[in-house]
């Protein structure tokens, strides 16, 4: 009987062995070989809930893009890049301007003119987002309020009927609670071309509203959230961000955001590390009209995959506007 014993356990014991041997080299493989950040996963680790979110620049559906729709379809634009979408557990991006019934006054505008800047999408441009994996959109842009409150108060309804969530709403939501496959995230606006009368209506008074996302992201940390700072600040087609741009995001990092992301220049701008948490200044385009140079026509999209300790690795994807109105990524 316990010749038997032994014999019966030997088996067990040689796989127990055989299975902690295969997790130990599973640990020390990197999580890829592509481009990217580069993290290597513990045993614990492997464990641990994990999420992938796609972060993108500028989306804007009128004027020349709005024409593309109109004669291809909407999903022309996105079929260069469909899959990547469809991949990634979320897709954030900026959605730069209202969603209304108007007529386009900037479709046939001439190019510089006053109308050529003021912008609505039309209706179906909901539905579109929702079905290539954009179901997180910022609306604290200075394109929002183009057509009013009314154009604004549009927007979110559109949104919501699709089932896409928003942030940066200047009329009703700022941050966005997701819980995304046990990752838990808040998603922050700070848009630095709020207009003054908001401004006061929310925070009390005309000073920066930097004080109350400072307070936002210390509140969301402190009850188990990432914090994802996604701002809409600087000039446009300036390559190089500011010294109050450094400032200002070093200051909401120093506040607990896990990770700052900018929208609005229309190109790249650097990134760096501070603290061990990712700023990009600017994200560029994603899906606009402007063809004019590389810089504007070259965007960045972002596949971060986070775990509940924040991000574990970057992907850098870069995407070009062709001048048919797809968005494509750079082979």
């Amino acid at each position: 009987m316990r010749e038997s014993g032994l014999m019966n356990a030997r088996p067990i014991a040689v796989l127990a062995l055989l299975v902690a041997g295969a997790l130990f080299s599973l640990s020390q493989l990197p999580l890829s070989l592509e481009q990217g950040v580069e993290y290597h996963r513990t045993p614990s680790s492997l464990f641990e809930p994990h999420t992938t979110v796609l972060f993108g620049g500028d989306m804007m559906f009128d004027r020349y893009i709005r024409q593309v729709a109109e004669r291809e379809g909407g999903d022309f634009i996105f079929s260069c890049i469909a899959d990547v979408l469809r991949d990634a557990d979320l897709v954030v991006a900026n959605l730069e301007g209202p969603i209304t019934e108007y007529t386009s006054v900037s479709a046939r505008s001439e190019i510089g003119s006053p109308e050529n800047f003021i912008f609505t999408f039309p209706p179906e441009s909901a539905e579109l987002l929702a079905r290539h994996n954009i179901r997180l959109v910022n609306l604290g842009n200075n394109h929002i309020l183009n057509f009013g409150w009314e154009g604004e108060r549009s927007t979110r309804t559109a949104l919501r009927v699709a089932r896409i969530s928003y942030f940066g709403s200047p009329a009703e939501q700022f941050i966005a609670m997701e819980n995304l496959n046990g990752v838990l995230f808040a998603f922050i606006n700070y848009n630095e071309f709020l207009p003054t009368s908001v401004r006061r209506s929310i925070y009390g008074t005309t000073d920066d509203s930097i004080y109350g996302t400072l307070e936002d992201i210390q509140r969301v940390r402190a009850a188990g959230y990432l914090p994802i700072i996604y701002i809409h600040w600087s000039d446009e087609y300036v390559t190089t961000s500011s010294a109050y741009s450094h400032e200002l995001a070093h200051s909401f990092i120093d506040a607990g955001a896990e990770m700052v992301i900018g929208s609005h220049p229309h190109v790249i701008q650097e990134s760096e590390v501070y603290r061990g948490k990712h700023i990009y200044y600017s994200l560029g385009n994603f899906v606009f009209d402007q063809y004019w140079d590389d810089d504007v026509r070259t965007g960045l999209l972002l596949r971060v995959t986070f775990t509940p300790r924040g991000v574990e690795r970057i992907d850098e994807m870069r995407v070009y506007l062709e001048r048919d109105g797809r968005t494509c990524l750079v082979e």
